[in-house]
């Protein structure tokens, strides 16, 4: 009968490392899986195409119209407030604004799934100042086949749509864009 013990340990402990090992593997995975979705992407589906209408009331009051921006380089960003990645980029979309409104850009941000009061709170954290509305019922997001938040569309002074970044944007590449689509 000790043999047998002595026998069933070491299977019993063999078992329990390899679903240890297994374990391991998963949120191995797991982590993998998640940190690829993190990556700062570019989409390419709608780039090049005429950009959704796009019609959304403004915090604070008022309506903006995609429409009446014609002739001017747009950037509509799509954010939440519950979004970490978001706030990487807050600022940074906050000074290139400040940087290029007197050159023609309009920065649009588009709420997206957010109570009003968390929407207000974000835009003052981060002295937000361009135009921030709520996308009711996700009519924008559709729209604009956004996969996620924060994600970024470009859009040139004909109303196409020149870039999509998926994931929050560097500076470089932000300042860039900018640069060409100003340039043009």
């Amino acid at each position: 009968m000790t043999e047998t013990v002595a026998t069933q340990t070491p299977t019993g402990s063999k078992g329990r490392t390899i679903g240890l090992l297994i374990g391991v593997l998963l949120l191995l995975g797991l982590v993998a899986v998640f940190a690829w979705g993190l990556q700062t992407r570019e989409s390419t589906q709608l780039q090049g195409s005429a950009a959704p209408p796009l019609q959304m009331p403004l915090f604070g009051g008022g309506e903006i119209s995609l429409a009446d921006l014609r002739g001017q380089v747009v950037v509509v960003n799509f954010w939440a407030s519950w979004c970490v990645e978001c706030y990487k980029e807050a600022a940074l979309l906050e000074e290139a604004y400040r940087d290029y409104k007197d050159q023609g850009v309009v920065f649009l941000g588009v709420d997206y799934l957010d109570t009003e009061k968390e929407a207000l709170d974000y835009i003052a954290r981060y002295d937000i100042t361009y135009p921030n509305g709520p996308d009711i019922q996700s009519k924008i997001a559709r729209a604009y086949q956004i996969t996620g938040v924060p994600e970024t569309f470009f859009i040139d002074k004909n109303g196409r749509i020149r870039h999509v970044q998926i994931g929050p944007i560097e500076r470089p590449q932000l300042y860039g864009l900018l640069e060409t689509l100003t340039g043009e």
